[in-house]
């Protein structure tokens, strides 16, 4: 074999190696950056301060490697809205562009990327963070994403690609059979790239109810959560997406049995859009996140309802499904400033450390000293014997333990209250953001403590155990009442059949009943009875003037016979016809 071929064979099992031979060929010395952020086997690089020249061993190794599981390149390089040509001229040599930001570079970094989605199996984390990213790029790396085999998750977090790069890069996931996270936050996006996404979940839900069905043949189960498709949705930082992206999102969630999570902080929502979003909670039984805080067009108690119902979604099976703590659009790509440190004495086991507020930086001239107010201001001593005068070692350890119970108080710690000079206590405290709009859920209270952990750790547990339990009892309870519910609606359907049939049969009697008592009431009238003897007395009195007219043989031929005319009790009518 080759020398050459089977070197490159043995170095794409090794990727720092393939980059140091690569380097090695070309001159140049290999970056400390890569060395430090590649661990166990996740490249994890800030490519701002990287040159052109030190680019391509860099992607000529990510080309051919078939041993990385993550890959992650990014950049936090802000340009100036708004300058002009001779301004950015002046602040070249301030601020220089990174080479990452030219046609060529990005172009090559896709084209490497797609490489290595072609023949790792392995690779399963893709994240390009602050790239511009050309049509050309997304095609490369739409075709990268249609033969990656083991990919699940992928970030274009603050690349603005807009929804033409969006639609692009949707070709391939909707086929994807193992991508389950995307990221787009803060992608410049619309209502437009919003409905991108819907189609591409109905095109995956329409694949997987085909997928349900042929599994559920035989009295099989289907299992839901194994099947292919999207699980979690990023869409942070877009404000223009509003209640027409929401009501696009809504119209694909009503009936989805896959999507997990769908996180729309900070997208110009309003109650609209949220109610539209709510109403899809009605009948989406498997959403666990859904995430539209920080849009201040929704009303608190709107907000609170669309947690609440998407709260009862939650299982303890869709624990990995976490609710992001993400920062602002704003604030998304500055570093995270340094924090001041406070030493407040030493005691026999150690000393406690609090560490309060953020360091401002403030712009400083060459010639001066960058002092502090607090620093620059030091009240004068006062004398001896004066009113009010405390020796310094006094006052300060005063001071130190009058804020140091004041802080104790504040945190509700009663066991530190009595024995915080005996055990090590590191507290952190963080400022409050500076922005106005920035959500006061963030948590800026870090309390490290050895002993308080563990114990603040058991309670949580035993807590989440107790609630656990409480879960299932409650589950139990209202299992019970369905049933009794479904039995109950059962018989009061039998109820409603035989009530109707007696109503029925009561309708009917009442009826012949009141025609009875009709001919009753007619029998017994006096009236009626009295023309009725009438009628039969002219009869007979008819009957008589026909005997003695000798006319009597027609009675006999209508069938009178003689003891007809003794009825009502008249001999006249017997003698007659007893006459020859």
């Amino acid at each position: 074999m080759i020398e050459s071929v089977k070197i490159r064979r043995q170095c794409m099992l090794d990727f720092y190696s393939h980059y140091e031979h690569l380097c090695a060929l070309q001159g140049s010395v290999p970056l400390k950056a890569v060395k430090a952020n590649l661990i166990q086997g996740a490249l994890d690089l800030t490519v701002d301060r990287i040159k052109a020249a030190d680019w391509a061993p860099l992607l000529n190794a990510m080309r051919h490697n078939k041993t990385l599981t993550s890959i992650g390149i990014r950049s936090f390089h802000q340009q100036g809205l708004g300058e002009s040509g001779v301004e950015r001229y002046k602040t070249y040599f301030r601020r220089r562009i990174p080479a990452i930001r030219s046609k060529d570079l990005t172009g090559q970094l896709c084209k490497a990327v797609k490489g290595c989605l072609s023949i790792s199996d392995v690779i399963k984390n893709l994240e390009l963070q602050g790239l511009l990213l050309r049509e050309r790029d997304l095609i490369l790396l739409t075709k990268g994403l249609a033969t990656a085999s083991s990919l699940e998750s992928v970030s274009l977090a603050h690349c603005p690609i807009g929804d033409g790069g969006l639609e692009t890069i949707c070709q391939s996931i909707k086929n994807s059979a193992t991508i389950r996270y995307v990221n787009f936050t803060g992608c410049s996006l619309t209502w437009q790239g919003a409905e991108h996404i819907a189609n591409v979940l109905k095109h995956q839900a329409m694949k997987r109810h085909g997928e349900a069905w042929a599994e559920s043949l035989r009295y099989r189960r289907p299992e839901l959560d194994y099947m292919s498709g999207l699980r979690r949705i990023t869409f942070n930082c877009n404000m223009l997406v509003g209640d027409r992206g929401a009501s696009a999102f809504a119209d694909c969630l009503g009936e989805d049995l896959w999507l997990k999570a769908l996180d729309l902080q900070q997208c110009g929502i309003s109650n609209e859009g949220a109610k539209s979003l709510l109403d899809a909670l009605q009948t989406n039984r498997t959403l666990v996140v859904l995430d539209i805080r920080k849009n201040p067009l929704v009303d608190h108690a709107m907000m609170k309802n669309v947690i609440e119902r998407v709260l009862m979604n939650g299982n303890s099976a869709n624990l990995e499904y976490k609710w992001l703590m993400s920062p602002s659009s704003k604030d998304a790509l500055k570093t995270r400033p340094k924090k001041r440190t406070i030493v407040l004495g030493s005691g026999r086991k150690g000393k406690a450390t609090i560490r309060i507020g953020l360091t401002s930086k403030k712009s400083v001239s060459p010639g001066k000293k960058n002092t502090s107010v607090k620093d620059s201001y030091s009240p004068k001593p006062l004398p001896p014997g004066t009113k009010g005068f405390l020796p310094w070692r006094t006052a300060e350890r005063a001071k130190r333990c009058r804020y140091f119970f004041h802080l104790f108080f504040l945190l509700d710690l009663p066991q530190c209250q009595h024995n915080y000079c005996g055990i090590p206590v590191k507290v952190t405290v963080e400022s409050a953001s500076t922005s106005e709009t920035e959500d006061t859920e963030d948590l800026d209270d870090v309390i490290r403590h050895p002993d308080l952990a563990i114990s603040l750790d058991k309670i949580n547990v035993a807590k989440y155990q107790q609630l656990q339990l409480e879960l299932e009892e409650c589950t139990e309870k209202l299992k019970e009442e369905q049933r009794a519910r479904v039995k109950a609606e059962e018989r009061i359907m039998e109820l409603e059949i035989e009530n109707a049939r007696l109503r029925n049969l009561n309708i009917s009697l009442s009826e012949a009943l009141h025609a009875h008592s009709v001919t009753n009431m007619i029998l017994e009238d006096e009236g009626v009875l009295g023309s009725i003897e009438n009628s039969f007395q002219k009869f007979h009195a008819f009957l008589d003037l026909l005997k003695d007219a000798g006319l009597g043989q027609l009675a006999v031929l209508a069938g009178i016979d003689q003891s007809d005319f003794g009825l009502l009790g008249h001999p006249q009518m017997n003698s007659t016809l007893s006459k020859p």
